[in-house]
């Protein structure tokens, strides 16, 4: 199939939470779960780069690739992501949260279309640096519904065997199998072999 020329839309947001491996054991990540009502995601690029200067010029470049900084609007965060995410917890059916709670990394899986076809999409460890926003506002003329976001950092993994180390994001390209797309919501695919 041809490479897409144009992207638009964002469709099947899933996440799956993160298990770190250490250096001998791969990272795992649970069953992803559905999210539905996606409304957007940004992903601006977290990279840097540094110049030393000698003999009066600029001697030597670096380049740090940190991520992306983003945002994923959705319709409502649901309240399992909430527990899953945030560690919220339920009691007497009535959904609680408490201070001193660390969200926990989780990857996150989507799909944008293309004029060819389908991008799918994973970033490997995404870390929440907000919680999602909580509000609403009054019914006028017309119902409007209101929308909740949050930011996350989509950090490289830190642990797991040297060859997952480091790694961000992935992306099918036309050449992806047909196995390995429809297979991408069941399960994270990443690289599990030297």
């Amino acid at each position: 199939m041809a490479e897409n020329k144009v992207r638009f839309g964002l469709k099947n947001v899933y996440y799956a939470v993160l298990t770190d491996g250490d250096d001998n054991t791969n990272n795992s990540w649970a069953t992803p779960v559905s999210v539905k009502g996606a409304v957007s995601l940004t992903l601006d690029s977290n990279s840097s780069d540094g110049t030393f200067y000698a003999d009066n010029i600029s001697f030597y470049k670096t380049f740090a690739n940190n991520g992306y900084t983003g945002s994923l609007e959705m319709a409502r965060i649901s309240d399992t992501m909430l527990k899953d995410v945030w560690g919220m917890t339920v009691t007497n059916g009535v959904l609680y949260e408490a201070s001193g709670v660390n969200p926990k990394a989780f990857a996150l899986m989507f799909q944008i279309e293309g004029d060819q076809q389908e991008e799918l999409n994973v970033l490997y460890r995404v870390v929440p640096t907000s919680k999602p926003t909580a509000g609403s506002q009054t019914v006028e003329e017309t119902v409007e519904p209101v929308t909740q976001s949050f930011d996350f950092e989509a950090l490289p993994l830190v642990n797991g065997p040297s060859y997952q180390k480091g790694l961000i994001k992935g992306r099918t390209i036309d050449s992806t199998s047909t196995a390995i797309r429809s297979a991408w919501f069941s399960g994270v695919t990443i690289v599990t072999t030297a």
